[in-house]
C-alpha cells in the first residue's frame, strides 16, 4: 500500500515551495502478473512488498508562476565546469508519462491536506 505524507512548509523559504512530500510503502500488496512478482514474508504466506516499512523522500510541492500546483521529484545536484546540474533519482523505465500518476497522487494528497487543514481552522 502507498501512503503520501505531506510536511507544509512552515516559512516562504525558498519562495513559492508550499510543502515536503513523502511515499511511505506500507503493508501487503496484491500479487502481480507477469514478470513481476510479489515477494513473501518470512512465513511464507503474506505477500508484502519488498518496499514494505521504507519512505521514498524529497519530493516537492510548488505554486506555479502561472497558476497551478507543480512536483519536483528526488534528484541529486551536482557541478560539471561550473554548472550546477541535477540527476533525476526516480526515472521511467520505458514510459515516459509513468511520473505522472505519481505526480497526480501528490498534488491530490496535498488538495485533501489543504482541504482538512481549511475545516480546522
Amino acid at each position: 500500500m502507498l501512503t503520501i505524507k505531506i510536511i507544509p512548509t512552515d516559512t516562504n523559504n525558498p519562495p513559492g515551495k508550499l510543502a515536503d512530500a513523502e511515499l511511505h510503502f506500507t503493508g501487503p500488496w496484491d500479487e502481480r502478473v507477469g514478470e513481476h512478482h510479489a515477494v513473501r514474508d518470512a512465513t511464507g504466506t503474506t505477500p508484502c512488498s519488498v518496499l514494505d516499512g521504507l519512505k521514498l523522500i524529497g519530493f516537492g510541492v510548488w505554486e506555479r508562476h502561472t497558476g497551478g500546483r507543480n512536483v519536483t521529484f528526488p534528484a541529486r545536484s551536482y557541478s560539471i565546469n561550473g554548472e550546477r546540474r541535477s540527476f533525476a533519482l526516480l526515472r521511467p523505465i520505458a514510459d515516459q508519462t509513468a511520473q505522472d500518476r505519481i505526480r497526480d497522487l501528490v498534488l491530490a494528497a496535498y488538495k485533501e491536506y489543504e482541504e482538512k487543514e481549511a475545516t480546522r481552522a
